[in-house]
């Protein structure tokens, strides 16, 4: 008898701390599974309220569009030319403060960076205008002296013209003079699909040294002044709604991409969980035996 209630103890022993680490693990998987069906729930929500998001903001793009055409196409017309006299240059990068929407604002940001590395001549005569901080946070590391300022609040809500406004008005009111520049935003093409795309900037003196300015009748400077403050309004308008299309449709496919990823692995983990409860199971169903036998 003392012999059997050996053996039983020696087989008992380790089966303690091994149902132990089972239980362990089968806690771990459950709130790992959790974790990952609640966030399945947000992504979802959010792509819901960007396809409401993007379905308004594609209706407004095509609106906005002719302001920005007509100034471009405006300057292509006139053949309005850069001044070799002033070689100080502006870019203006179109953003948003808001994130989870896949590369669209890091895209924009690295076409301002491999343009202003590929010419390290230019880039003490470059100023940069942030619209929103995720370009700000991206170009701060290496050009931080040539932002001239930040227009943050950006991509809470649709931009307006009156924000366009504000913005062009900040641009003249800086005190930095320059020759041309350009407007760098995502040009939205389809749902998922965008691109780089910019639009040009000159000051006055360009504009009136133009050489086919003339087809649009005799322009006094008091009239081209009014049209460079209003065609910059418009142009950043323009720039605005096609980065937040863009930005809405880019969500709209990175939330469901997580969704669907979520899923992959609740799937997996549910798996996993079943298996290990089942070993869980079995291994204590052999604990009992080996026990009943010994005591046989």
């Amino acid at each position: 008898m003392f012999c059997h209630g050996k053996q039983l103890l020696a087989l008992a022993l380790p089966a303690q701390p091994t149902s132990q680490r089972g239980m362990a693990t089968l806690k771990a998987i459950s709130i790992r599974l959790k974790s990952v069906k609640n966030i399945q729930k947000i992504t979802q929500s959010m792509k819901m309220v960007s396809a409401a998001k993007y379905n308004r903001a594609e209706r407004d793009l095509k609106q906005a569009r002719p302001l920005g055409q007509g100034a471009k196409v405006f300057y292509e017309q006139a053949e309005i030319a850069a001044p070799e006299s002033e070689p100080k240059k502006l870019m203006i990068a179109v953003t948003s403060d808001r994130g989870l929407c896949g590369a669209v604002h890091t895209g924009v940001s690295r076409n301002i960076r491999d343009t202003l590395l590929a010419n390290p001549a230019e880039l003490e005569n470059t100023k940069i205008v942030c619209i929103g901080e995720k370009s700000r946070a991206i170009l701060s590391r290496l050009f931080g002296k040539n932002i001239l300022f930040v227009a943050s609040e950006v991509g809470r809500k649709p931009p307006t013209f009156n924000d366009a406004a504000k913005i062009a008005i900040e641009v003249m009111n800086s005190g930095y003079s320059y020759g041309s520049g350009k407007i760098i935003f995502n040009r939205f093409k389809s749902v998922v699909s965008y691109q780089i795309d910019n639009l040009p900037l000159y000051d006055k003196s360009a504009v009136t040294t133009a050489p086919k300015l003339s087809v649009y009748d005799s322009l006094d400077d008091e009239v081209i002044q009014s049209y460079l403050e209003f065609s910059l309004a418009s142009m950043l308008f323009y720039s605005m709604k096609e980065g937040a299309c863009s930005e809405q449709s880019s969500r709209m496919t990175a939330m469901d991409n997580a969704s669907k990823n979520a899923g992959e692995m609740i799937d997996k983990l549910t798996l996993t969980f079943n298996r290990t409860r089942q070993a869980v199971i079995t291994r204590e169903l052999i604990e009992i035996i080996s026990g009943a036998a010994a005591l046989n």
